[in-house]
């Protein structure tokens, strides 16, 4: 599965653009969408949104990928983190049921 930033740099890349054009168009700084693109910096849930009205993409597969690279970046170096995912889905189900 490919990142937040893998899926923009592709997209961007795909349509022939500049940095510069992005930048201006959501009005996010050049320098930031190119760390949002190599995974140094993460995006907020409304420039999410920009990203993915910008580029024609599917609003709530862009946000997964979004939410699961800040997942990953959480417990990447976790010994116990497919554990701790296990038990994080059974209390997003549990409270889903209150």
């Amino acid at each position: 599965m490919k990142t937040f930033g893998e899926i923009i740099r592709v997209e961007r890349e795909n349509k022939g653009l500049f940095l510069r054009q992005v930048a201006a168009a959501l009005d996010i700084d050049q320098a930031v969408i190119s760390k949002f693109e190599k995974g140094e910096r993460k995006p907020s849930r409304e420039q999410v949104i920009k990203f993915a009205k910008y580029y024609k993409l599917d609003k709530e597969l862009l946000i997964v990928a979004w939410l699961s690279d800040k997942v990953v970046y959480e417990l990447q170096d976790e010994k116990l983190a497919n554990e701790a995912l296990k038990a994080a889905e059974e209390k997003i189900n549990y409270n889903k049921k209150k």
